[in-house]
């Protein structure tokens, strides 16, 4: 059976709607877990990996975590949730089967819930 892909995104606006400086933030954390690749994939230590990627959502930078990662590789994962709640970043989870979910009241999701 095939699972749709969920993502956490990380969003460059804080919980009190501030922009998130440095304004590279999202390549730089992308950047910290581009070691992070499937396995066969080339070890290019240029390319971001499949499991964070740098986006810009509604004209803001976020950074896109595949949920896979949770599993795959659980310290990367827990180091980018306690990077957004320790700048009190915006997270939403969203998955391809719907859209995005956050917790009432626009307030962070607890993110070390299981998915």
């Amino acid at each position: 059976m095939n699972h749709p892909v969920r993502h956490l995104i990380i969003h460059g606006r804080t919980l009190e709607g501030q922009r998130f400086r440095p304004s590279d933030w999202a390549e730089r954390l992308a950047g910290v877990l581009s070691s992070f690749k499937p396995a066969g994939l080339p070890r290019n230590p240029l390319a971001y990996s499949p499991y964070a990627t740098p986006r810009v959502v509604d004209g803001v930078p976020c950074v896109l975590i595949d949920h896979r990662l949770r599993q795959l590789e659980p310290l990367a994962w827990k180091f980018a949730c306690d990077f957004a709640e320790s700048n009190h970043l915006k997270t939403t989870d969203v998955g391809d089967d719907g859209p995005p979910q956050e917790a009432a009241g626009g307030e962070q999701a607890p993110l070390s819930s299981a998915a």
